[in-house]
């Protein structure tokens, strides 16, 4: 397994739409591996392809519940269901998140409190997974990324400026713009 640097927001594989895996080969695997072992080191809850530089339709995720609970997979080509959406700002406290494409920040943002998504195992097996709270906040940010999407580009305007200053003055929002988990200062 290999750590691989993270691509940060610029960088235009992040945004573009990710192709379907057609094929579950050993390269895939591989790179699965390699993802987990770069969200690990990050370290992240989750990682989609086109963050690791590739642009196909796959993530990896790991969280742990408050009662320890441990959460972990891989989601190959997932197709997402979302409940509404709560009416309302979101809570700084609680709906605050980050992305370790733009490392170092977290903002307020509203998501849907429940999700079903749907894919493939890393075994061709098919997954189905209904959940709520911070684990369907991760499914969902982890599949924006497979749509080209990062989670700054869903912040009101206010944020989004302030996004725009974070980004210039580190010199990002440009391609090729990478950081490498275990090897850069860099506060994920």
């Amino acid at each position: 397994m290999a750590v691989l640097p993270i691509r940060i927001m610029g960088d235009p594989v992040l945004h573009a739409p990710a192709a379907r895996v057609d094929e579950i080969t050993d390269e895939i695997r591989t790179l699965v591996a390699d993802m987990f072992e770069t969200m690990d080191t990050a370290p992240g809850v989750g990682l989609a392809g086109p963050q690791v530089g590739v642009a196909l339709r796959l993530y990896t995720y790991s969280y742990q519940d408050d009662d320890g609970s441990p959460w972990r997979g891989v989601i190959i080509n997932p197709e997402l269901w979302m409940h509404p959406l709560v009416p309302g700002d979101p809570d700084p406290d609680d709906e605050s998140e980050g992305c370790l494409s733009f490392p170092g920040e977290r903002f307020p943002l509203r998501r849907s409190e429940r999700v079903i998504v749907t894919g493939t195992d890393l075994d061709g097996g098919d997954v189905r997974i209904e959940v709520d709270g911070w684990r369907a906040r991760i499914m969902q940010h982890e599949f924006d990324h497979l749509d080209g999407i990062l989670y700054v580009d869903r912040l009101p305007d206010g944020d989004w400026k302030t996004v725009q200053k974070i980004a210039r003055k580190r010199g990002w929002g440009r391609p090729g713009a990478s950081w490498m988990p275990g090897v850069d200062d860099i506060d994920a």
